[in-house]
């Protein structure tokens, strides 16, 4: 008696117009089938989509440890006299994107196989493209003059830095090769040298594999 009388109020119900809730698949076809719907989520999809692409990863010289000259001399494109010697002084800073420790070099470099136009080179430029330049440089040439000082840093720091210098000119490189000044970072050792002086030995920091930024240019030499 019990069974007919709810199976009789199945019916009753159902008859009289009472509704179960609907479904998620329920409220997913309903939406589906609503075009206000099908617009606002395409527009939802597009919108994160262009936040992603605008959010993209930073520039190399925001991610990478970033060396610039603020000032320097002499300064790109001024000749200088291949007789006279080469009074260099560099206002450096260093901006690091990690913990780095060693040391600061501005130099004065000659490479008798380099040149001027076989390189991509810009002090005002600070990408991957330039550092290599000087990588590139700093593996095939040979020091005419240098300063150093000694450097720890980590991310965000900003180190402001002043090396001077006088460094002599190679006769060579009015016939065949190129003089380069470059700021760069390194790791130091001290050796002591037959006449029993001190000799800091710098071995630069490839660019690449640290993610530094060095930086550099050619200098003009004229007779």
């Amino acid at each position: 008696m019990k069974r007919a009388q709810q199976r009789n109020g199945c019916r009753d119900a159902r008859a009289g117009g009472v509704e179960r809730a609907p479904t998620s698949e329920a409220k997913w076809a309903a939406r589906r089938q609503d075009p206000r719907g099908l617009r606002l989520i395409t527009v939802s999809l597009l919108g994160a989509l262009m936040l992603g692409s605008c959010l993209g990863e930073p520039e190399v010289d925001e991610r990478w440890t970033l060396l610039e000259m603020v000032s320097v001399s002499p300064q790109p494109n001024q000749a200088r006299s291949a007789s006279q010697p080469l009074n260099v002084s560099v206002g450096g800073r260093i901006t690091y994107r990690d913990i780095v420790t060693g040391f600061v070099v501005a130099e004065v470099r000659y490479s008798p196989t380099l040149t001027t136009y076989s390189l991509l080179l810009d002090k005002d430029e600070h990408n991957e493209e330039c550092a290599a330049s000087i990588d590139q440089i700093l593996a095939n040439s040979v020091t005419a003059g240098r300063a150093t000082r000694a450097i720890t840093g980590w991310d965000h720091l900003m180190q402001d830095v002043n090396l001077s210098f006088t460094a002599s000119v190679p006769p060579a490189v009015l016939t065949s090769g190129g003089l380069f000044l470059v700021l760069y970072l390194g790791s130091g050792d001290e050796i002591e040298l037959e006449n029993g002086e001190d000799s800091l030995v710098v071995t630069p920091f490839v660019s690449r594999q640290r993610e530094i930024l060095h930086t550099g240019f050619p200098i003009t030499i004229v007779p």
